[in-house]
This record gives C-alpha cells, structure tokens and sequence, in this order.
C-alpha cells in the first residue's frame, strides 16, 4: 500500500451501493477501499481485522446497525485519535440515527445521493482528522440536535466528561464557535485571528479534552451546557 493511502471500509447491506461507491473511491488518487461490509457486525469485525483510516457507515443495516456498529467500533481506549473515522451514510438529512451517531463517536454524515465529488472530499476531510459540520444542512441538523430532550441537562461532572475548565479562555471561546458549525476560517475572522492560529487552538481543545475530531466537540459543547440551541442558530 502506497504510504498516505488513505484506506476506507465501505459498509452498506446493498450490494449496489456498495460496489459503486467502492469502485469510486478506487478510481481516486489518495483512496483506496480495504474492505466492503454487508452489515454492522461484519463492519466492525472487517475494521478490526483491516484497520481502515475510514468507515463509511450505513445508518440501517441487518444483524447490527450503523449505529450499533460505530458504538462497537469506537468504544474503548484504543480506538483514541489513532481509530477510524466513521463517516455515516444515510438517505435523508435529519435521519433518526444521524443525532445518537455523532454522540457514538462519527465524524459526520453524507447523504447517499450526495455528488461524487462531495464523497470524495468527505472522506479526505474526515481521514484529516476534520469533520463534516460546515454545510448548512449539517448546521440545520445541530440546532435541532441541541434541543433533543435527551441531552438537555448538563452533564458537565458525569463519568467521562472532559473536563472544559482545563481550557483556556480563548478556547473555551473557540469551542463555541466550533459548535455552531463554523470553519476555521470563519473562526478566524470572528476572532480576528490567523487561521493557524485557530488550527493550534482547534489541536489543543481536541488534546485536553481527549477527543478525536470536531464532531465529539460539538456534543461535549452541548452535553456540557457551555452551548444553547438558541446559540447555535445564531
């Protein structure tokens, strides 16, 4: 395998679906499909065995979900910032599952019917360690992520809970824009600052708190309480 592969485990119960997205990806420069999956068990058992830089995740699958599968997947210390990254995969924008798979652990969603050239940069955006929260349907999706009763209350000393006073002021500020889906180049135009400067803050918030992408960012921002629904439609 070519060093800086990126490796990608396609997991979907519909042959076609499977095929075709494997076929495109393996005509790409970077991109390479280790493995196609037919449903959720066989995805992690594949994962375990093949160790892919993505998983593309169908949501509803037989014998184990998409979303039962990323629990599995990424449960556990040695899944840290050095597991795959799940990329869900999903026929409608505001999916069901789509809320509990970002608080599993998944870097993001994409519609199956998005254009080739939108999977192809989803998943070089996801391996990169960046998640899909920048498009306006994404952003949609966590407002109304934010007002689901299940997450409601704060749970800022539950077990596991990263500990947000460990940042700095101006991280803490960098979070909140982060959960209200901007970019850092957007963060850094808030802020008034160079976008490395916001990437080194972006790094650091992910090393303290121990997370693997901005996607686990935005639900500890929620489930901490640091951000409101109100706030991130503003």
């Amino acid at each position: 395998m070519t060093e800086g592969m990126i490796r990608c485990l396609i997991a979907d119960d519909q042959a076609m679906v499977r095929e075709g997205f494997g076929a495109l990806l393996a005509a790409q420069d970077g991109l390479a499909v280790a493995g196609l999956a037919a449903d959720g068990a066989e995805a992690v058992a594949l994962a375990r065995q093949l160790r892919p830089d993505v998983v593309l995740m169908d949501v509803r699958m037989p014998v184990m979900d998409g979303l039962a599968a990323t629990r599995e997947l990424l449960r556990g210390p040695a899944t840290g910032a050095d597991g795959p990254r799940v990329l869900m995969l999903t026929t409608f924008d505001l999916d069901e599952y789509v809320y509990e798979a970002l608080r599993a652990g998944a870097s993001g969603f994409l519609l199956k019917d998005a254009p080739a050239d939108e999977l192809t940069r989803a998943v070089r955006v996801v391996a990169a360690g960046d998640a899909l929260l920048a498009p306006s349907v994404t952003r949609r999706l966590i407002a109304d992520y934010a007002r689901r009763p299940f997450i409601a209350a704060p749970r800022a000393n539950g077990p596991g809970q990263p500990a947000l006073r460990d940042l700095t002021p101006r991280e803490t500020e960098v979070l909140r824009l982060i959960a209200r889906g901007l970019s850092n180049a957007e963060i850094s135009a808030a802020l008034v600052i160079a976008e490395q400067t916001t990437k080194t803050h972006v790094g650091r918030i992910l090393m303290k708190l121990g997370l693997r992408d901005r996607a686990q960012a935005v639900v500890v921002a929620y489930e901490s309480g640091l951000i409101t629904p109100g706030e991130a439609e503003a």
